[in-house]
C-alpha cells in the first residue's frame, strides 16, 4: 500500500509544479482584445521581437492604484514588469494602430483567462500632442479616465465587453486599459495603439 501511495503523491506534486512552471504564477490573467493591445499583437506574431510576452499576453499584472500609484512612468504598458519591457518600447511610434472614429461608441473587449473579484475597468487616453515615439508616462495621459466601469467585487466572465463613447481626438494615441482586482494588490495594464 505504501508503495502505491508514494508514487501517487509524487505524481500530484509534479503536476502542481508543472502547472506553476507553465503559468508562472497563480494569479488572475487577462488582456484587451479590442482595440487590440500590444501584448495581443505580440502573441499573434503581428509584432516580432517581443520577448516573453509572446507566450503570456494575459500576464501584465502590476500594482494597482493607478494613476496615483501603480506602474511607474515609462513602464506603464508593461505594468512595471521588467520581463515584459518590450511593451514599453515605443518602436519609433510604429506599433500597429487600430483605426477608430472620435466621438463614436466603441465596444471594448477583454479576454479573461482566470476570473478574479474586480473593482473596476478604467480607460485612459493620451493628451493631444502626445509623442508616440517616447515611452508612456502619466504626463502623457488625460488626468481622468474617459470611461470607468465599476464591478463592485464581482468576478467577470471569460469575455468582458464595455461600450463607451470615444473622446474627441485626432491622430495617433494610446488607450490605456486598467483592470483593477478587488481582492489582491494587482491591476492589469493594457496599452492599445489607436489612430483617429
Amino acid at each position: 500500500m505504501r508503495r502505491r501511495i508514494l508514487p501517487s503523491l509524487l505524481g500530484m506534486g509534479m503536476a502542481g509544479l508543472l502547472t506553476f512552471a507553465v503559468t508562472g504564477s497563480a494569479q488572475s490573467h487577462g488582456y484587451a482584445d479590442s482595440p487590440v493591445s500590444r501584448q495581443k499583437l505580440c502573441q499573434t506574431g503581428a509584432v516580432q521581437n517581443c520577448g516573453q510576452i509572446e507566450w503570456e499576453p494575459e500576464s501584465v499584472e502590476g500594482i494597482k492604484g493607478f494613476p496615483q500609484g501603480g506602474a511607474p512612468d515609462g513602464k506603464i504598458c508593461a505594468g512595471g514588469i521588467g520581463r515584459f519591457s518590450e511593451l514599453d518600447d515605443p518602436r519609433g511610434g510604429n506599433w500597429p494602430a487600430t483605426q477608430l472614429t472620435a466621438g463614436q461608441e466603441h465596444t471594448f473587449l477583454w479576454r479573461i483567462k482566470v476570473r478574479h473579484a474586480t473593482s473596476d475597468f478604467r480607460y485612459y487616453i493620451t493628451k493631444d500632442g502626445y509623442d508616440p515615439a517616447k515611452p508612456l508616462t502619466r504626463a502623457d495621459l488625460e488626468p481622468q479616465p474617459f470611461l470607468t466601469v465599476p464591478f463592485g467585487g464581482v468576478r467577470p466572465p471569460s469575455t468582458v465587453t464595455h461600450t463607451g463613447v470615444l473622446p474627441q481626438k485626432s491622430g495617433r494615441h494610446i488607450i490605456l486599459g486598467v483592470w483593477t482586482i478587488a481582492d489582491t494588490d494587482g491591476a492589469f495594464y493594457n496599452c492599445s495603439d489607436v489612430k483617429f
